[in-house]
């Protein structure tokens, strides 16, 4: 039995919107579980942090204990939230919403769990791992501004 050639297109094109369609869908999957998360720049939610992860990251990924929470100076709304890793020399300083910080009801001695991510750093609270603060690198950040569109 011989296939035509539109039939065999037709196959291939089905199989690739088969295989495009599942890419999207775990693309889409990724995206949700951070779906609630509010999210700021690295260059304007980190500060202060130490340089101990490997890559040149500001962030090593793993758990950090809260040991400081204070208002941060010269951002009305904004947290500030101190943290130490698990190993020495591993200070996070990270600045965030003041209602996001609410919504998660950390104190000190939490911990939150960081981990790298291609547009930046998920934080989560360390229990759950659900990310609630995204810093995205600065460069991504820029991309999601809202701008005019011209008709």
């Amino acid at each position: 039995m011989q296939i035509s050639t539109s039939v065999r297109l037709a196959a291939l094109a089905g199989a690739l919107a088969l295989g495009l369609n599942a890419h999207a869908e775990s693309f889409a999957s990724s995206a949700s579980s951070a779906g609630s998360a509010s999210s700021g720049s690295i260059s304007t939610s980190l500060g202060d942090s130490s340089n101990s992860s490997s890559g040149g990251n500001k962030v090593a990924d793993g758990a950090y204990r809260i040991i400081d929470i204070a208002a941060t100076p010269q951002r009305a709304g904004m947290a500030r939230v101190t943290m130490l890793g698990e190993l020495p020399g591993q200070r996070v300083v990270l600045d965030l919403p003041q209602q996001t910080f609410a919504q998660q009801h950390l104190d000190k001695g939490d911990f939150i769990y960081a981990q790298n991510r291609a547009y930046g750093i998920a934080f989560a609270r360390n229990d759950t791992r659900a990310p609630f603060y995204l810093v995205l690198a600065d460069d991504w950040y820029g991309e999601l501004a809202a701008r005019p569109v011209g008709i």
